[in-house]
């Protein structure tokens, strides 16, 4: 997986057509560290468990901010578009904490980790992205309303009473544009890399 330049889509090359399906969104994209971190907590309850699920590796970690669509092949005006409209994002590094377990009740039972309470910047930041790609003429296809969570399993036995757990602390300093490939190769590629403001 290989990420372009900052705040840009330099050195990106669209994939060719290949009968799979294309999908955009963007996501908080964690490090390295955090990552490890993340496994470790998803490690722990699936020992404390065993419930039968399709475990979700760690390097497809992420937080979905914004839903852009799926489509049989990438849509390069929708992401120019989308990539254009919050290059002029003004929005500040900010801390989240990590520090709840539990599921969605939909038909695919995801187990998710999540926060027990939402940072204003983190609300800031959706609200703001959400706005510019309206702006942009960029359809969503979410609910508006956010509900950050890291997707760990899916197609889990039984849903996942919301629990505490050990909290892991995000610097969260930048977030990404992300396309998916799904099908027999399915990956995930950071197309844009936009920095938050520090200091």
């Amino acid at each position: 997986m290989s990420a372009p330049a900052q705040g840009s889509l330099a050195g990106f090359e669209p994939p060719a057509a290949t009968g799979d399906t294309h999908r955009l969104f963007f996501a908080l994209w964690p490090d390295e560290a955090v990552r490890a971190a993340l496994a470790e907590r998803a490690a722990a309850l699936r020992a404390q468990n065993r419930d039968r699920a399709r475990w979700v590796g760690a390097h497809r970690y992420h937080m979905t901010l914004h839903f852009l669509g799926d489509r049989p092949a990438l849509d390069e005006p929708v992401l120019a578009r989308a990539s254009e409209a919050v290059a002029a994002l003004d929005i500040g590094a900010f801390d989240l904490a990590i520090d709840r377990a539990g599921s969605f009740g939909n038909r695919s039972v995801p187990w998710w980790l999540g926060c027990a309470r939402t940072p204003p910047a983190l609300g800031a930041l959706h609200g703001a992205l959400g706005e510019a790609l309206l702006r942009a003429g960029v359809r969503l296809y979410e609910p508006r309303r956010l509900v950050p969570h890291i997707t760990i399993a899916r197609d889990a036995q039984r849903r996942l009473e919301d629990l505490p757990i050990p909290p892991l602390v995000w610097r969260v300093d930048r977030f990404v544009l992300i396309h998916s490939v799904l099908g027999a190769a399915s990956e995930y590629r950071v197309v844009g890399d936009w920095p938050l403001r520090t200091g």
